[in-house]
C-alpha cells in the first residue's frame, strides 16, 4: 500500500510502498482510509516538538485523524463488520485500567497514538482496535469527518467542559477561528446559550465565525483585549478558550478572563506566565484539554448527523500531501486539510 512516513525529523515528508496492515489479534479492525485530517501537530512532529515524548522509531506512517471503512476485522470484534463506515478514535486503549473502567479512556495507561507513536492514517489502510472505532450515520461520508477524530475531537471535549459551568448571560471567549475553533463554536451553540465571542488574526476566519454561529468576532489587531473588556462590562468573559496557545495568545487571553473564571487551554506551543498571586488573589482555572475519550466521539458524531457540527475542509489527493502541509503552514486553509488516498 502508499503511506506517507516520517522519515527525519527536520525533513520532509516521503511517501513509500509498505506491505498491508493484517489482522493479528482477535479484537483488530483493519480500516480502508477515506480521509485523514491533516493536522498542526504534524507539522510538530516533523519539527522534532513530540520525538522525545512519542519514543517511536522512525520511519513511520503518519496521521491521526482517520475515517474510512472496515475491510477486516478479528475474530472477537462484535461492533463493526466489514464494510461499515467508521471514524476511528485517536488512541488504541486496553479497557482494563482504572482510566478506562471509568470512562476516561483518554489517559488510558497503556494507550497508544496511532500517528504519533505507531503507525498512522496517511496511507491506504490503518489497523487499529474493536475499542477504537465508531459507526457512522449513513448520511455522513469518511472524507467529510476525518477530522472530526481528532481536531473535532479535541474541541469538543473543551467545548462540553465549558459548557458545564457555562449558562444564559455568561460570556465564552473563543481565541482562534481555524481548524480546531471552527468546530468548538459549533459544539458550543449546540451546548451552551452563553454569548460567544471570536478572536482571530485573520479577518476571513473572524468572518466564517460569525456565519456559523459565533454572536461576536473580533480581528486581534492590537486592540481586541480592550475590546474583550468592553464588551463585558470591563469585568472579562466567565470562560476563555485558547485554540492557539502561541504567539502571545495565553498572555492576551488571561487579560480577558473575569474573576473565577476558567481559562481552557487547547492549543500549545508558548508557557503560561502568570504570576501566582494573580491566580490566587482572582480564583482563575486553567484547565488542560487533551483529545477526548470515546463517548466524547459518539457524541460529537450524533451533532454531525444532526448538521450541527459541520467540518469546512480542503481536500488533497494522498500524493499531494506536501502541499496540503504547506498550505497549512501558510495559513492558506479555513478548516482543515484532508488527503483522500
Amino acid at each position: 500500500m502508499k503511506a506517507v512516513q516520517v522519515v527525519g525529523y527536520g525533513e520532509k515528508l516521503r511517501m513509500t510502498e509498505l506491505p498491508a496492515p493484517e489482522v493479528t489479534a482477535p479484537h483488530d479492525v483493519i480500516v480502508k482510509i477515506g480521509g485523514a485530517g491533516v493536522c498542526r501537530t504534524d507539522i510538530h512532529i516533523l519539527e522534532g516538538q513530540w520525538a522525545q515524548k512519542s519514543g517511536v522509531t522512525l520511519p513511520y506512517t503518519i496521521g491521526h485523524e482517520n475515517a474510512g471503512w472496515v475491510h477486516a476485522v478479528g475474530s472477537a470484534v462484535t461492533n463493526v463488520t466489514e464494510g461499515d463506515k467508521v471514524i476511528v478514535h485517536p488512541l488504541i486503549t486496553c479497557g482494563l485500567c482504572s482510566a478506562c473502567r471509568s470512562g476516561d479512556d483518554v489517559h488510558c495507561r497503556q494507550s497508544l497514538f496511532p500517528g504519533i507513536d505507531t503507525a498512522g492514517g496517511y496511507a491506504e489502510y490503518l489497523k487499529t482496535s474493536a475499542r477504537s472505532v465508531v459507526r457512522i450515520d449513513d448520511s455522513l461520508e469518511p472524507a467529510d469527518v476525518a477530522a472530526l477524530a481528532d481536531a473535532g475531537l479535541t474541541a469538543y471535549h473543551a467545548a462540553a467542559k465549558a459548557a458545564r459551568t457555562l449558562r444564559p448571560g455568561h460570556r465564552c471567549v473563543v481565541i482562534g477561528a481555524g481548524g480546531l475553533g471552527h468546530i468548538g463554536i459549533q459544539v458550543l451553540r449546540a451546548l451552551t446559550a452563553a454569548e460567544l465571542v471570536i478572536v482571530d488574526r485573520n479577518a476571513e476566519a473572524v468572518k466564517l465565525a460569525t456565519a456559523i454561529g459565533a454572536d461576536h468576532g473580533i480581528v486581534a489587531d492590537g486592540g481586541h483585549v480592550a475590546e474583550v473588556l468592553e464588551l463585558t462590562g470591563g469585568n472579562g468573559a466567565e470562560c476563555v478558550i485558547d485554540f492557539v496557545g502561541e504567539g502571545g495568545a495565553t498572555t492576551d487571553g488571561a487579560r480577558m478572563l473575569r474573576r473565577a473564571g476558567e481559562y481552557h487551554v487547547v492549543g500549545y506551543g508558548e508557557n503560561l506566565d502568570i504570576p501566582t498571586i494573580d491566580i490566587i488573589s482572582s480564583e482563575v482555572s486553567f484547565v488542560g484539554n487533551l483529545v477526548g475519550s470515546y463517548t466524547d466521539l459518539c457524541e460529537l458524531m450524533t451533532l454531525a448527523a444532526q448538521e450541527k457540527v459541520r467540518l469546512h475542509t480542503a481536500k488533497y489527493a494522498l500524493e499531494d500531501f506536501q502541499d496540503a502541509l504547506d498550505d497549512l503552514d501558510a495559513g492558506r486553509i479555513r478548516g482543515r486539510a484532508i488527503l483522500t488516498p
